[in-house]
């Protein structure tokens, strides 16, 4: 396997480690049966989950040292 192929398994792996973390400090309301966002409500939340992902990774870093 590629240093590259085992780098982004070993990026996934991560974000999903991070991913409860992460959609709590995102704050995002599921959304409700038959409903459907927009695509600029879909940026939105997209965006608060980029957000929120980098602080889940700031703050594992600072627990960690």
């Amino acid at each position: 396997m590629s240093p590259e192929v085992e780098r982004q398994q070993q990026k996934a792996k991560e974000f999903m480690s991070l991913l409860p973390l992460t959609m709590a400090l995102a704050g995002l309301p599921p959304a409700s049966p038959g409903q459907y966002y927009t695509e600029g409500q879909l940026d939105a939340r997209a965006t608060a989950v980029r957000a929120a992902y980098k602080a889940a990774r700031q703050i594992i870093m600072e627990i960690a040292k």
